[in-house]
């Protein structure tokens, strides 16, 4: 009879019962009792009023009966813990049981009870069963350490777990080292910055000795591990890939896509024009091509990851287009992903292949496959030039197919085909006008109005077609009425005779009748370009248009570095980073692709070293403080004025500046008429550089903004090495890293500013929220060129102090807004306090020592910096560099002391007394400050000052 039996029981006094059969002395009475517990337990009854007497059937040597009492332990231990505690001794006894199941069966339970009371009696047992003889036992301990890491991570340290598992990456068992490198590397998880797999040649050799005899989930531990390391050189490289490689051909598709991840990350190591780099890749395209003989799900899962290689490696599957070609029973999920992947893979070579498929798919019976085929071929006419012709005409077929979706997703693409190919298909147009009446997707109705507007002087009735799109203006969507109003606009400016009536229809509508504030500032500026200058206008608005890139939809080339190294998980999936969909408490590391030594590209990992306080990693911008949404969020998305030849206006606090210089209230101010004084907002002049700066007078904006370099910058003057402050993923493709200088007493911001997106980046302005020492730009964000994809500029921001003060957490935190023409972006970065040091901090003496007395002793601090290796003459020399000014030194047995003074923008004074012990690499450092809070900061810059 089976199991079942167990849970059809309705007895009502089941629970007085069970607990007469646990006390029984019959050992298969007890048994039965336990399974009737067991089943209560699963399907949900509440059984802990049983927990002594099923606790009292743990002494037995019955292997089944005490799998089914842990399993209850486990289940209410959290829920009873000082009950639970009469079961320690019984573990402990359990981990010396002559039987290894027994003892891995009671370590593996200790590690499933996350009850702080017991934790602490489980740590001589897990330290027996780390050591013990059976690899059954050592390798179920090894899992237990991870589990109690995450219940105590303090004790496992103190206990000297870490290091005895590392010393398992060694062991003979190739399960015990797998399990082991599982448990190192869950534990590195929750503590990013802990270096526990410190993998080096010799460990990295003894991983790949192991992952031949492992278990498959063994081998995944294993092959993640590898790919976190970093290889010395190219050989080091090759060496690994030809070990890795034979795991290719597993029959477990986890193992095959763990061994890719590795492959595609070490294949950046080795140089292209090598033998073993092209063997390597037709090494990969079989494994990859077996996984879509799979079931359904896992065909999924493997062409997400074969889309994120195809980016990488378009090479590997270039051979293998037909593989992707639609079966009529794949599920749409599958089917849109292998045309995706189609799209990816195109070429001259196969593009008549590729077209022949897409048309057969446009006339599938499911309406989204169909829509994506039909946009497949437009997709292919952008990327291979010589198949736009033929791509055209499959198009038209479609089209005089009259079937209504296809029509609309044809016209959308026809309309991207003209964008690309201008001047080479527009013979077409007339085919398209004739297909007007059947548009009512927003989407196909905005690209015919496109096309209407960009050629209007070759379709005769344009007027008409448009002003039949207006008759129903406020019922279409936002989309057709932003395209319908450029449209007309474009239109006019091209027929100004015959279209004038109905531009001032449209504007009317747009700007009076709307209450979608985009459609209303399009109309407005519009209105106000055609009123003050028509050829202006013209010259906006039908300017020469970029030509579309051939893949718009690849991933953004620093993410799909990212993605790579996250082969075989959910982010390949999702195509999102692990950052975007774990919460949590876990830190998520971004994993990077190494790069080749000599390769002349440049290493993403910046060097850190320098202020504690300025070097830290960025801390997220989370907008919580006061008024962050109001302060940031103003920023207008109009290009800044430009300068040139603006006569010189009053001096403006930038703690508030407008970035559109009249702001809309100058743009709303005149009448709507298109009166002069509509004009007055484009030319206000940009805010001018505060005269509080002191900033040196010279020839025009390189003197301003001290480009230059260093001009009367005193000798030593520290500066921070530039830290990453905004990584290119959360940047849209722009990655700003930066650094603060005091150059001419002025605050400089330096920015390196690189476009790692596909498109170029203008209209660059910049904000700062709130901060403790009303840190503001004094002027606005000079970028001098727009910023074309893959440039990298560096740019010089002057601030000042006149901008708002909020006290900050911590003290030097900054928080910044960037805008371009893509998005506004935010980040924070900390500032070295000393750039907040005056050149007149030097005290009088008389004037130090009654202020050091003034001063309490409960606003004393004093720091220790150690591995300092400067005399006080060297170290007072240095920190003068900074405006930290010496006032006396005296020597007092072997011991020099220095009295320094610096003072801050705000007024703040700061005295310090520096004690330098010849010989002695350690440095004392007292602060007094009446603003204690600044002592943790300046000590900070000290530091930084003195070692670097």
């Amino acid at each position: 009879m089976t199991d079942s039996k167990y849970f059809t029981t309705t007895k009502k006094g089941e629970i007085f019962e069970l607990k007469a059969e646990l006390n029984s002395d019959k050992k298969e009475k007890k048994k039965e009792a336990v399974k009737k517990v067991i089943a209560s337990m699963t399907v949900g009854k509440d059984v802990s009023a049983l927990f002594p007497d099923v606790v009292n059937c743990m002494q037995t040597d019955n292997l089944e009966l005490k799998k089914l009492v842990y399993l209850y332990l486990m289940n209410y231990a959290k829920s009873q813990p000082d009950m639970a505690i009469m079961a320690v001794n019984t573990f402990v006894k359990d981990c010396e049981d002559p039987n290894p199941l027994i003892r891995a069966l009671a370590v593996r339970t200790m590690g499933c009870i996350r009850v702080d009371k017991i934790t602490e009696y489980l740590c001589e047992p897990l330290r027996k069963c780390l050591k013990d003889e059976d690899p059954y036992v050592r390798k179920t301990a090894a899992v237990c350490v991870a589990k109690l890491h995450d219940i105590n991570a303090q004790l496992v340290e103190d206990q000297g777990f870490l290091d005895t598992l590392k010393d398992l990456i060694s062991d003979s068992n190739p399960m015990v080292v797998a399990n082991a490198v599982a448990a190192l590397s869950e534990i590195a998880e929750s503590h990013p910055n802990s270096n526990l797999l410190d993998l080096n040649p010799q460990s990295i050799n003894k991983l790949l000795t192991a992952l031949n005899e492992c278990t498959e989930w063994g081998q995944i531990f294993i092959l993640d591990c590898l790919a976190n390391y970093t290889p010395r050189d190219d050989r080091e490289s090759q060496s690994i890939c030809e070990r890795v490689t034979p795991r290719l051909s597993h029959a477990n598709s986890a193992v095959v896509l763990s061994a890719v991840k590795v492959l595609m990350k070490f294949m950046e190591m080795l140089p292209k024009d090598l033998d073993y780099y092209g063997t390597l890749l037709k090494k990969l395209a079989p494994p990859l091509v077996t996984l879509l003989s799979a079931e359904p799900e896992l065909q999924y899962v493997a062409l997400r990851n074969i889309n994120l290689i195809v980016q990488k490696r378009p090479e590997i599957l270039k051979h293998e287009m037909k593989v992707f070609f639609v079966k009529y029973n794949d599920p749409i999920y599958v089917k849109l992903e292998k045309l995706d992947i189609m799209i990816r893979l195109a070429s001259q070579a196969n593009i008549a292949q590729v077209l022949a498929e897409l048309k057969e798919y446009a006339t599938e019976v499911d309406v989204d496959f169909v829509r994506k085929a039909v946009r497949a071929i437009g997709r292919c006419a952008i990327k291979v030039e010589q198949s736009a012709e033929r791509c055209v005409s499959t198009l038209l077929d479609l089209i005089q197919t009259k079937v209504n979706y296809v029509v609309q997703e044809a016209i959308v693409v026809i309309k991207d085909i003209f964008r690309k190919y201008p001047n080479k298909y527009e013979s077409v147009i007339a085919t398209l006008c004739e297909n007007l009446d059947s548009l009512d997707e927003p989407e196909a109705r905005a690209a015919m109005i496109w096309i209407v507007g960009e050629y209007a002087e070759r379709i005769d009735n344009a007027d008409e077609l448009l002003e039949s799109f207006l008759e129903g203006f406020h019922d279409e969507s936002t989309q057709v009425q932003l395209q319908l109003l450029t449209a007309i606009v474009k239109l006019f400016l091209k027929k100004p005779t015959e279209t004038q009536e109905l531009v001032q229809q449209v504007l009317s509508l747009a700007t009076q009748d709307s209450d979608n504030p985009d459609l209303r500032d399009r109309g407005y500026i519009y209105w106000r370009l055609l009123s003050t200058d028509p050829v202006a206008a013209k010259e906006v608005v039908l300017a020469e248009k970029p030509l579309i890139s051939e893949e718009t939809d690849l991933i953004e080339p620093t993410l799909l570095e990212e993605l790579i190294c996250h082969i075989g998980t959910l982010a390949s999936v999702y195509h999102k980073p692990p950052s975007a969909f774990v919460e949590g408490s876990r830190g998520v590391q971004h994993k990077r692709i190494p790069i080749r030594s000599g390769s002349g590209e440049s290493s993403e990992s910046q060097d850190t070293g320098g202020a504690p306080g300025a070097t830290e990693a960025p801390a997220a911008v989370i907008p919580s403080q006061g008024d962050l949404l109001g302060d940031l969020l103003n920023l207008d998305l109009t290009p800044p004025t430009s300068t040139a030849g603006a006569p010189p206006g009053p001096p403006m606090p930038m703690g508030g500046m407008d970035l559109l210089g009249g702001g809309l209230d100058s743009l709303l101010g005149g009448d709507i008429g298109g009166s002069p004084s509509m004009g007055s907002g484009f030319g206000a002049p940009a805010a001018v550089m505060p005269s509080s700066l002191n900033a040196p007078v010279g020839g025009g904006l390189g003197d301003l903004f001290d480009l230059g370099g260093g001009v009367g910058m005193p000798m030593g003057t520290f500066v921070p090495p530039k830290t990453l402050w905004l990584p290119a993923m959360k940047g849209k493709g722009l990655e700003i890293m930066g650094t603060f200088a005091r150059r001419a007493g002025v605050i400089q911001m330096e920015m390196t500013l690189t476009n790692k997106a596909m498109s170029v980046m203008t209209d660059f302005a910049i904000q700062f929220n709130r901060n403790s020492f009303g840190l503001a730009p004094a002027g606005p964000l000079q970028v001098p060129t727009p910023l074309s994809p893959n440039q990298t500029i560096d740019v010089s921001l002057p601030l000042n102090n006149g901008g708002p003060v909020m006290k900050m957490e911590p003290l030097n935190n900054l928080q910044v807004a960037v805008k371009n023409n893509i998005d506004v972006f935010y980040f924070s970065c900390q500032y070295p306090i000393s750039m907040l040091f005056v050149e007149d901090g030097k005290m009088d003496r008389q004037v130090f020592l009654a202020t050091w007395k003034d001063i309490p002793n409960e606003n004393e601090a004093q720091f220790q910096i150690n591995d300092c290796h400067l005399n006080s003459d060297a170290a007072s020399n240095k920190l003068q560099g900074s405006n930290v000014f010496t006032i006396a030194k005296r020597t007092v047995e072997g011991q020099d002391m220095l009295y320094q003074s610096m003072k801050l923008t705000n007024g703040i004074c700061v005295l310090t007394e520096l004690r330098v012990q010849t010989g002695s690499p350690t440095y004392t450092v007292s602060l007094k400050c009446r603003a204690a809070e600044v002592s943790q900061c300046v000590f900070q810059c000290y530091e930084a000052a003195l070692k670097n």
